[in-house]
């Protein structure tokens, strides 16, 4: 393969896809998005199926002139941002502007950034997602929409230099809704009645009144718990039934976006917008002495649960060298991912 163009988002992935490959390949960032709805007006034309009106990104015309030059050049071009909907929403306005009737423009996904996944997707590389482009682009006048209508009014009534999204907007009226109810909830009282047993095995342990006379103990005020108590203090108690259970846990599937996120919150403290930055110079490379820019984890804006075959059985065959066959399952675990999970 001579003389091809590889078109990703950011220079740190530049530098650990160039590793794996030859002189034959130039690798260049587009450094995100090129092309945006424009600032000073809507963009869409509300008349004509909400057409949306792009433009080139002010600071992004030298960027584009180097995109064009290097397309001229190659023989084949591979567009390679994010596996996700921005990322072909980037890809899609990159093929805009370096199209060649000449010159195929192929599409390369890489789901983690190893030697092996990158020279596998540029073998068989793909067309671009007409699907997953249209997606991105509901998104973006979604977006736009609720933010042109809502932002003034934000301005007007709060501050100004606030703005306002399709799912902030949605999740504050939410928010509101049910502070309201919480407001106009009259509180009820009730007790609870907790008794400490003492035993030969276990030495003490501790019971709730769940019933009384077969039906679900109902303590509406401290009158009634104190003489419920008392009348329990003269009772003669027995234990009627002990049960054991051996309970079986799998363990966890990987990590999606929002369970990536809500843990690094319960155990880091990290906001959602750290968790993803940090995650996303893992999967784009850290540099790691002589083995220089290694990307360390899959690509981490997904829904899916899935792991590639390669991947699972270097896992199985990592545990089974250093642990021992009795840390394995018998087979590998699979976990259902929703519908139309990208």
């Amino acid at each position: 393969m001579a003389n091809s163009l590889i078109v990703v988002e950011s220079p740190t992935k530049v530098k650990t896809i160039k590793k794996f490959l030859g002189s034959d390949f130039n690798v260049i960032a587009s450094m995100g998005h090129i092309k945006d709805l424009p600032k000073s007006k809507l963009g869409i034309d509300l008349e004509k199926d909400f057409e949306p009106t792009y433009k080139v990104i002010e600071t992004k015309k030298k960027t584009i002139d180097e995109l064009k030059k290097a397309a001229q050049k190659a023989e084949r071009i591979y567009l390679a941002p994010d596996p996700d909907r921005e990322g072909e929403a980037i890809a899609w306005h990159i093929a805009e502007v370096v199209k060649d009737k000449s010159k195929t423009i192929y599409r390369v996904l890489f789901n983690d950034l190893t030697k092996k996944t990158v020279l596998e997707a540029l073998e068989k590389p793909r067309g671009l997602d007409f699907d997953k482009y249209e997606a991105q682009q509901t998104r973006r006048i979604l977006d736009r929409l609720v933010g042109y209508q809502i932002s003034p009014i934000l301005w007007d009534k709060v501050k100004r230099g606030l703005s306002a999204g399709r799912v902030q907007s949605v999740a504050v009226r939410l928010i509101c809704e049910r502070e309201k109810e919480i407001n106009g909830f009259i509180p009820e009282e009730y007790w609870n009645l907790l008794a400490q047993f003492e035993g030969s095995n276990p030495p003490v342990f501790e019971a709730k009144l769940i019933k009384i006379d077969g039906k679900k103990a109902k303590i509406v005020n401290g009158e009634q718990a104190s003489q419920l108590a008392d009348t329990l203090k003269k009772a003669a108690f027995v234990v009627k039934k002990l049960e054991k259970k051996e309970l079986k846990r799998s363990a966890l599937p990987p990590f999606t976006t929002s369970k990536l996120q809500q843990e690094a919150s319960r155990s880091l403290r990290f906001s959602a917008k750290k968790t993803m930055r940090i995650a996303q110079k893992l999967y784009e490379g850290i540099e790691l002495g002589k083995e220089g820019s290694v990307g360390l984890i899959t690509y981490m804006r997904t829904d899916s649960y899935r792991i590639a075959d390669e991947a699972m059985a270097a896992v199985r065959n990592y545990i089974r060298e250093n642990y021992s066959a009795e840390y394995l399952p018998p087979k590998p675990l699979y976990y259902k991912t929703a519908q139309k999970a990208q």
